[in-house]
């Protein structure tokens, strides 16, 4: 596995140099930034005279594969700071590179013949070992990411090992292209942005809806978690910034005000205030483990060239939560947590979690003594449980290291969700102590956790995951019912009451249309329950449901349906409903 992902990685980084020498043949006066490599292609970017659409891609490629026929040979050398300022002269971005290389080191230069760049290497043999690659898209990007620095163009491509390889991941794009949160978030009226109040979604009546039975789902579980669910203020001193360490290490994204000549702090999360909360009164070990909960609304200031749909915001909220406990509590806490974690994502359809250790980082609090602590406690919790894990150096919190957990969806792509950390800083800070067995202060140790993370970016998430068909006890609208005809309108009203008066959420299709432009309609909104009503239904007394895959559930009674809803069977397709009203109904398939 080792040597297909360095190859790959080598074919990108090849590829990457490959499309800068030809956007720079092709538009005369280009200036390059910087083309890494990415976990399933390349890009690079350009301060280019041109401005670069799709529509240059063909001509680009072209050029590429020019280069790549001529099977130029890749080397690298060790240059001097003096020598690869000379070399570079005409590039200013590279310029600003090398500058910022410190003076007593070498630049490592890599080449195919007559074109140069400053990087590492790794690299193929020679260009013509480029077998599979594709340009996708063209955006902005602000150089360094800093925006106020240059816009500069940036040229995303993919690169295989095969073009059966590049195929299946092309293939896999378009499907990521069709299950886009933000297309479906529109097309069925789950939410918008405004340009009043950047990167800060609205929520839509259905959108809401899905929200607010996430909220619902997690507060169940809180319940059953021994979880105690608190609301705190949005707004703090900055002192309580300056004292928490967020000041420091977060200000950048934080949101700052005043109120009579005081500076306040727009919370970007919410430990701070638990920590308050705890404080407040006086704790016994008596009364630990303490777990707050909180879903209250967060600010975080995102630069506007990272914000994306739902995935990345300014303001949302999180299924977040603080646990107050006794060194001896801290591994059976986190494993509970664990399983916990393990029954959500179960229940929304994902697969077996990953887990990733994030170890101290460069700017963090606290001595090496406490992390050494701290990090050891996390690692052994993992390995006594037999998890697989990986390590990621330098991606702790700055007050603790972090168990960071992903899941993948249903195209495979990971994602980063759930997260729990250990914080033996907090505490002192604060003053956060309880009385222990022999009636002395003593300081509680402070876990952090969530497992949706961000509300709004799980959403955005299970959008994608579902491609909008979201199982049937999500879906903001889980029927409609269609009458064949206007005589058939009222008996519609009654089914519509006995499904509202159950829970169920619909609507009667009452309008012009004809039947089989309601039922593409219906499917359009992907909606799980289309329930036909036509003289046999009305004679009856029973439903003809059609299933979004087209499948047809005949001689339905309204029983079964109040069954299934009311046992919160988590059906996450087409077959699991089947499954259930077969069941429900006792017939065989």
């Amino acid at each position: 596995m080792e040597d297909i992902e360095k190859l790959r990685f080598n074919i990108r980084h090849s590829t990457a140099h490959i499309m800068a020498e030809a956007v720079m043949n092709l538009f005369p006066g280009t200036m390059i930034g910087i083309g890494p490599p990415t976990s399933d292609g390349f890009y690079y970017d350009f301060d280019c005279p041109h401005q670069i659409t799709k529509e240059d891609f063909k001509k680009i490629e072209s050029e590429m594969k020019k280069i790549i026929k001529s099977k130029r040979k890749f080397s690298g050398s060790i240059a001097s700071r003096e020598d690869a300022l000379k070399i570079f002269s005409d590039q200013p971005y590279k310029l600003e590179v090398i500058n910022g290389i410190p003076k007593d080191e070498e630049v490592s230069i890599w080449s195919h013949e007559s074109w140069k760049d400053i990087c590492r290497g790794g690299h193929v043999e020679h260009t013509g070992n480029i077998k599979a690659f594709k340009l996708l898209e063209v955006a902005g990007a602000y150089w360094k990411g800093n925006e106020k620095n240059k816009m500069l163009q940036r040229i995303y491509g993919t690169a295989w090992e095969s073009k059966e390889k590049q195929k299946e991941h092309l293939e896999k794009l378009e499907l990521a292209s069709k299950r886009d949160h933000r297309k479906l978030g529109s097309s069925l009226d789950l939410f918008y942005f405004d340009e009043f109040s950047p990167a800060m979604p609205f929520f839509l009546p259905k959108g809401t809806f899905v929200m607010n039975q996430l909220t619902s789902y997690m507060r169940n579980k809180y319940n059953n978690y021994g979880y105690e669910e608190v609301i705190t203020p949005q707004i703090f001193s900055s002192k309580l910034w300056d004292l928490s360490g967020h000041s420091s290490h977060f200000k950048e994204n934080m949101f700052f005000t005043e109120n009579e000549d005081t500076k306040m702090g727009i919370k970007p999360m919410n430990c701070p205030s638990h920590y308050l909360l705890y404080r407040s009164k006086l704790h016994s070990y008596k009364d630990l483990p303490i777990r707050y909960a909180d879903f209250g609304r967060l600010h975080r200031n995102e630069r506007s060239g990272v914000s994306h749909g739902l995935t990345r915001v300014k303001s949302f909220s999180q299924d977040d939560s603080h646990i107050f406990c006794m060194k001896e509590q801290i591994e059976s806490e986190i494993l509970k947590f664990l399983k916990f974690l393990e029954e959500v994502y179960e229940d929304f359809g994902f697969s077996k979690p990953t887990y990733y250790l994030s170890l101290r980082p460069e700017n963090r609090t606290g001595d090496d003594e406490m992390w050494d602590y701290s990090e050891s406690i996390m690692k052994n919790i993992l390995e006594s449980s037999k998890m697989d894990f990986s390590i990621q150096a330098g991606e702790g919190a700055f007050y603790g290291p972090k168990i960071d957990i992903t899941v993948p969806d249903a195209l495979g792509r990971e994602w980063q969700l759930g997260t729990v950390q250990l914080d033996f800083f907090a505490s002192g800070k604060f003053g956060l102590n309880y009385i222990n067995k022999d009636g002395e202060k003593e300081e509680v140790v402070l876990i952090h956790r969530a497992i949706f993370g961000s509300l709004e970016r799980f959403f955005g998430i299970l959008i994608e995951h579902f491609g909008g068909a979201f199982p049937l006890w999500l879906a903001p609208e889980q029927y409609t019912i269609i009458p064949i005809s206007e005589d058939h309108f009222e008996e519609c009203k009654i089914i519509d009451k006995s499904l509202s008066s159950i829970g169920l959420t619909g609507k009667v299709d009452l309008s012009t249309d004809r039947f089989n432009n309601k039922i593409r309609k219906a499917q359009k909104m992907k909606i799980p329950l289309m329930i036909i009503i036509g003289d046999k239904e009305v004679e009856n007394s029973l439903l003809t449901i059609r299933l979004r895959n087209g499948e047809n559930l005949n001689d339905v009674k309204i029983k079964t349906l109040e069954k299934i809803f009311k046992t919160n069977i988590k059906i996450n397709d087409d077959e699991g409903i089947k499954q259930a009203f077969i069941k429900a109904e006792g017939k065989n398939e």
